[in-house]
């Protein structure tokens, strides 16, 4: 079997090629960037490696070898799934290696937002010193948290959430009531947007979610409240969002993905002053990213042994 990791921006790839070579595969590598680049990387491979490069209909036609495709990260929407299906490929994914690591960064932006940690920073290196300057601030405690999405990342954010907010709502039409965890109260869509004072998005993208948190959703939000998002930056409509902040409505934005990324050193969003950034790194730790790592390339293995991968998003043929 031949395998190709068709991009990373880790700093090497000695743990997913000392895995293959136990494994007997042979592998290359690429750093690419479109369709044509896969295409032309990939001759005479059975499996792909992904982490941002585009795998479709072109890809799969152009190479019929290719028949399982397996991704860096729990998100898949850089592989058409429906092509991949169409076309009898595999596609695996590695959904549960950071966890922790996302719940837990979404909390400490949210609560940085909350009590204006970041805003105190900016303000003291500019030379101001007040408890007030970064404006009003309520207690926490008497706050409600709202998740939209609750899988496996979401449900660990509201269980970090509940001992510091006062009620933890959730929404998530393709869940039943019973997994909802007691301490979550279920509620719809505008509900959500409507009663939190701080919300979380966990959410892959899909054509369902693809600008799901629009104009007339933001609209719905509490005054002073905030949005954080630390899950694909297309769920976002970016622009009604810093109007958003710009008319008062919103206290603040925390982002960890963007639709750009990274952004444009002068955009709107990176100067905006109520905005807080971080480089797509809600996922990480040390361990973490070896566990990402190991798990995307293990589906690969698994695959040539057993005929399927240990993740499996599409079943082929």
């Amino acid at each position: 079997m031949k395998i190709l990791i068709t991009d990373y921006d880790f700093p090497d790839l000695e743990l997913e090629q000392s895995l293959y070579r136990d494994a007997g595969i042979e592998v290359v590598t690429a750093q690419c960037r479109s369709e044509a680049d896969v295409i032309a990387a990939a001759a005479g491979c059975q499996g792909l490696l992904v982490q941002y490069a585009p795998v479709n209909a072109a890809v799969l036609n152009a190479r019929p070898e290719i028949r399982i495709v397996s991704r860096y990260g729990a998100g898949f929407d850089t592989i058409n799934v429906a092509d991949a299906k169409a076309n009898g490929v595999w596609v695996g994914n590695s959904p549960d290696y950071g966890v922790g690591e996302v719940a837990t960064h979404a909390f400490a932006m949210m609560l940085s937002l909350l009590r204006h940690i970041a805003f105190y920073d900016r303000d003291v290196k500019a030379g101001k010193w007040h408890f007030s300057s970064a404006g009003p601030m309520r207690r926490v405690s008497d706050m409600t948290v709202g998740i939209l999405g609750l899988g496996r990342i979401g449900k660990r954010m509201a269980h970090i959430a509940r001992n510091s907010f006062r009620r933890v709502i959730a929404c998530d039409p393709y869940l039943l009531d019973g997994d909802f965890p007691a301490y979550v109260e279920r509620v719809g869509m505008d509900e959500l947007f409507s009663q939190a004072d701080a919300i979380s998005l966990h959410v892959p993208l899909n054509d369902e979610t693809r600008g799901i948190v629009n104009r007339q959703m933001l609209q719905l939000m509490k005054h002073g409240s905030v949005l954080v998002n630390t899950s694909r930056g297309p769920v976002v409509d970016i622009e009604a969002l810093l109007d958003t902040l710009d008319d008062g409505r919103l206290d603040g934005a925390a982002l960890d993905v963007l639709p750009q990324e990274p952004p444009a050193a002068g955009s709107r969003i990176v100067q905006h002053p109520r905005v807080l950034l971080s480089p797509h790194a809600a996922f990480y730790s040390v361990v973490a990213e070896k566990e990402l790592r190991r798990k995307a390339a293990q589906n690969l293995i698994d695959w040539a042994a057993k005929g399927s991968p240990s993740y499996v998003v599409v079943e082929g043929r």
